[in-house]
């Protein structure tokens, strides 16, 4: 995925009806691996792709939501711990239709994708926006676009 994490988690949210700080917990998950890119482009030099680096690990996520969830199971922050979690595992899920992830992390380190996207353009971009899984995409913006729409709508006539 190159841009629809954002609009994904906003999905997520609208379509569970989540408000306020679950709402705002599922935008954040839904994005927050990718801050991985930071360390990729200023500290790491590209020098390995940003979907080895611990914050696109499946088995991190886990250790970190089976400590946390427990605690947070029978207080008000679990619906926002919920909603953090599911958002991180659609994030991880995405990035499997044509990045590759590393789902049997610590075992094996292999990238494992659903489609593999071939550098058939001069850029990188340019072969990700030009492939067909790139649908999966407009299609995300489109379905946000529409409850974005559709709340709107409802807002305006009461």
């Amino acid at each position: 995925m190159l841009t629809a994490h954002l609009p994904s988690g906003y999905c997520l949210g609208k379509i569970k009806g989540w408000r306020g700080p679950v709402f705002a917990a599922a935008i954040v998950g839904a994005v927050l691996p990718d801050v991985d890119l930071l360390f990729f482009y200023f500290v790491d030099d590209r020098a390995i792709h940003h979907h080895r680096y611990w914050m696109h690990v499946p088995f991190f996520w886990a250790v970190i939501a089976s400590v946390t969830l427990p605690v947070v199971w029978t207080s008000r922050l679990r619906p926002v711990a919920v909603a953090f979690f599911a958002a991180i595992l659609m994030h991880l899920l995405l990035d499997s239709i044509g990045g590759g992830i590393m789902w049997l992390a610590p075992f094996n380190t292999e990238l494992v994708e659903l489609v593999t996207v071939p550098p058939t353009q001069s850029h990188w971009v340019l072969s990700f926006v030009l492939h067909w899984t790139f649908l999966f995409e407009v299609l995300i913006w489109i379905l946000a676009a529409y409850l974005y729409l559709k709340g709107s709508k409802r807002g305006a006539t009461g």
